[in-house]
């Protein structure tokens, strides 16, 4: 076992309690507060928000033999969000976290399903979602790489999205998600994060791309998701279906090709996209991370490498992502850790930083 390897368990046993969830979602220039695990869950009687709810207290993951379970749509025990957010095609959509593990590198995901009436009572099971944004391996000039979830991070735990301009109007479902592959060179080792958000896209778009059954996105053998990135991987396929890009096919054909290492290989597809580094625009940074294809082909350093009509959901003033400014959002002093909540479980301290903050977005 490497040395880099047995670091990632240390590190990973050390951070169990430290896996992120979205705590605020801009949308359009107007930022949502996020489905705060910590407080809501014991709640008789929590906010009506945007984003879904999730059973998942210990804020962990959805593992791939349950992909084909209901869980991986949008979280254990999800349930939809009782509002929706307004947001234009081409509208932008940021997505804040709690944290992010250092060590949990992977894929950062997104995607779009249209409800059928309004997303606050939909079925989750019969969501179709289409990809609209996907980072993957970034630089693999050392193990293991820098990935779309490094980015993330020195994104001040962000990712930002951009709704396809010429998206038909309607409610969706945005499935945002991040896939943690430091364990995955075991067949059930990956760790699937997803979170989900209500949103209203506004505007005269007329297409409607085709979709997939969010138990259907992913198979636990597909190359993307089973695989050692603790060996050089000269690229790396990005798992889900293929990606959809505005004003183009229905979606963007997938590339055949498959992780590569340097035991194992095979031949990447012909066609393949590089995956653009995080950006700064004005006062805020962001991953653009949207790219052409579902592969991500890297040149090799040295041998290394979804109808509601409006949302009550009280909008504050849009946090900053930018890594080099103070936050613009008020600084909140941290609670004491507290037991007891009618549950018999206790919060854990490390979702202190994050909650008070976030829940003043949705009070």
């Amino acid at each position: 076992m490497s040395l880099l390897r047995l670091a990632a368990i240390l590190g990973a046993a050390g951070s169990a309690l430290g896996h992120g969830y979205v705590t605020s979602i801009d949308v359009d220039g107007t930022t949502y507060g996020g489905y705060l695990i910590d407080t809501y869950y014991y709640e008789s009687n929590p906010p009506e928000i945007i984003a879904w709810s999730t059973t998942a207290t210990d804020t962990g993951y959805v593992a791939p033999t349950a992909y084909n379970d209901a869980d991986i749509i949008c979280h254990r025990g999800a349930a939809p969000g009782a509002l929706a957010a307004d947001v234009a095609p081409g509208g932008s959509v940021t997505l804040y976290w709690s944290t992010w593990p250092t060590d949990h590198h992977g894929p950062v995901l997104s995607y779009l399903a249209e409800c059928d009436g309004d997303c606050a009572s939909v079925d989750k099971t019969t969501l179709e979602f289409f990809k609209i944004d996907e980072g993957g391996l970034v630089d693999n000039s050392a193990v293991p790489g820098t990935w779309a979830s490094d980015e993330l991070i020195a994104a001040n735990f962000s990712s930002t999205i951009t709704i396809p301009a010429d998206l038909k109007s309607g409610n969706y479902v945005l499935r945002h998600e991040i896939i943690a592959l430091h364990g995955a060179e075991a067949l059930d080792g990956a760790q699937n994060y997803p979170q989900c958000v209500n949103l209203r896209v506004t505007g005269s778009g007329t297409a409607t791309p085709a979709g997939t059954l969010g138990t259907e996105l992913y198979k636990d053998t597909d190359p993307g998701i089973y695989v050692d990135i603790w060996n050089s991987l000269s690229s790396y396929e990005i798992p889900g279906p293929a990606l959809y890009t505005a004003g183009g096919s229905d979606a963007t054909t997938s590339s055949a090709s498959s992780s590569s290492s340097s035991s194992s290989s095979t031949a990447p597809g012909t066609t393949t996209s590089t995956l653009a580094s995080a950006t700064t625009s004005g006062s805020s940074t962001s991953i653009s991370s949207t790219t052409a294809e579902a592969t991500t082909t890297l040149a090799t350093h040295d041998s290394n490498e979804d109808h509601l009509t409006s949302s009550a959901q009280t909008p504050v003033t849009t946090p900053t992502g930018n890594t080099n400014q103070p936050s613009t959002l008020p600084t909140q002093p941290a609670p004491p850790t507290e037991s007891g909540h009618g549950k018999g479980e206790r919060r854990p301290s490390f979702f202190v930083a994050h909650r008070e903050h976030a829940r003043d977005l949705t009070l």
